[in-house]
C-alpha cells in the first residue's frame, strides 16, 4: 500500500470516526483503538503500530482533533454547559498525564484483553438504562439545575486516566456517567463531554508526544477527517433522539468489547 492510498483510505476513516463519534459524544477513540489493534498492529493487514503505547498516542490525537471540530459546532449550538465542563476539563489533567506514563507497560494482547471488558461493562449498563429509562430530549440546561461537583470531579480525574492508557479521549465513560449518575440531559452531556474531551486529549497527546508515542501518517490524515465529520455529527445529533444515541453507542460498545476480548485471549 503506497503512503498516499493510506492516507486517502485514512482520511475516509476519519470522516466516518469523526461523524459518529460527535453523535455520541466520545471523540471517535472507541472506534480508532479497535481498528488499529485488528487491522494496523503487528499481525493485521499492515503493521504501522508495533506497541500498545503507540496505539494510544495516535488515537489520541485524532480524539483531539474530533473533539476540537464538534467543540466549536457545540459551542455554537449552545449546547456545552461550562459551568461543570471547565472544572471536569481541568480534573482530568493530572489523570491524562499519569494514564500516557505508565501505558509503556501494557502489551498488544493485553490492552485488547482489559479494554474488552470495559467496552462490554460499559456497554451492558448503557443498553439497560436506555431501554429501561426515560431520557429527555432538551437540548439545554434548565435554570435550576444542580449537579454533584465534587463527585464530577472525582470521575473526571478517574477519566482523563482511563483515556490516556487506552487512547479513547474518555467520553466513552463521561458521557454515561454525567447522565447516569450526574443526572445531566444526554444532548448537553455528549456536548460538554466534548468540551472536556478536548482539553483532556491535547494535554495527552502532549504527554505522548513527549514520549515519541504517535505515528504521524494515520495520526494526521485520520485527524482532518475525523475534524471533518465532527460538524456532520453535531449536526445529525440535533435530529436524533435520546434513546437513539445510546443504543447505538451501546450496541457498537458491546460488539468490539467481545471481538476484543477473544483476539487477546487469543495471545
Amino acid at each position: 500500500m503506497t503512503q498516499l492510498i493510506a492516507a486517502i483510505l485514512f482520511l475516509i476513516l476519519g470522516v466516518g470516526v469523526g461523524t459518529f463519534g460527535t453523535l455520541v459524544g466520545i471523540g471517535g477513540g472507541l472506534i480508532c483503538v479497535p481498528i488499529f489493534i485488528l487491522l494496523l498492529s503487528d499481525g493485521g493487514i499492515y503493521p504501522y503500530f508495533h506497541t500498545a503505547a503507540e496505539i494510544a498516542g495516535t488515537s489520541l490525537v485524532v480524539v483531539m482533533a474530533n473533539a476540537l471540530s464538534g467543540t466549536m459546532a457545540y459551542i455554537r449550538q449552545k449546547r456545552v454547559y461550562f459551568n461543570a465542563a471547565i472544572p471536569f476539563a481541568i480534573a482530568t489533567l493530572p489523570g491524562a498525564w499519569f494514564g500516557a506514563s505508565i501505558v509503556d507497560g501494557f502489551s498488544g494482547p493485553k490492552l485488547s484483553f482489559y479494554f474488552g471488558i470495559f467496552l462490554l461493562f460499559m456497554a451492558c449498563i448503557m443498553y439497560w438504562n436506555s431501554t429501561h429509562k426515560p431520557h429527555s430530549d432538551v437540548m439545554d440546561i434548565p435554570d435550576d439545575f444542580q449537579y454533584p461537583r465534587f463527585l464530577g470531579i472525582l470521575v473526571s480525574f478517574f477519566v482523563g486516566f482511563l483515556s490516556s492508557i487506552f487512547g479513547i479521549g474518555g467520553g466513552v465513560i463521561h458521557v454515561p456517567l454525567m447522565i447516569y449518575l450526574l443526572g445531566f440531559p444526554v444532548h448537553v452531556a455528549t456536548a460538554t463531554s466534548h468540551f472536556v474531551l478536548a482539553c483532556s486529549s491535547a494535554f495527552g497527546v502532549i504527554s505522548h508526544f513527549l514520549q515519541h508515542h504517535i505515528v504521524w501518517i494515520p495520526a494526521i490524515s485520520i485527524s482532518v477527517g475525523a475534524a471533518i465529520g465532527a460538524q456532520i455529527g453535531a449536526k445529525i445529533s440535533k435530529k436524533t433522539k435520546s434513546k437513539m444515541i445510546l443504543v447505538l453507542l451501546s450496541l457498537a460498545m458491546f460488539a468490539l468489547g467481545i471481538r476484543l476480548i477473544f483476539l487477546g485471549a487469543a495471545h
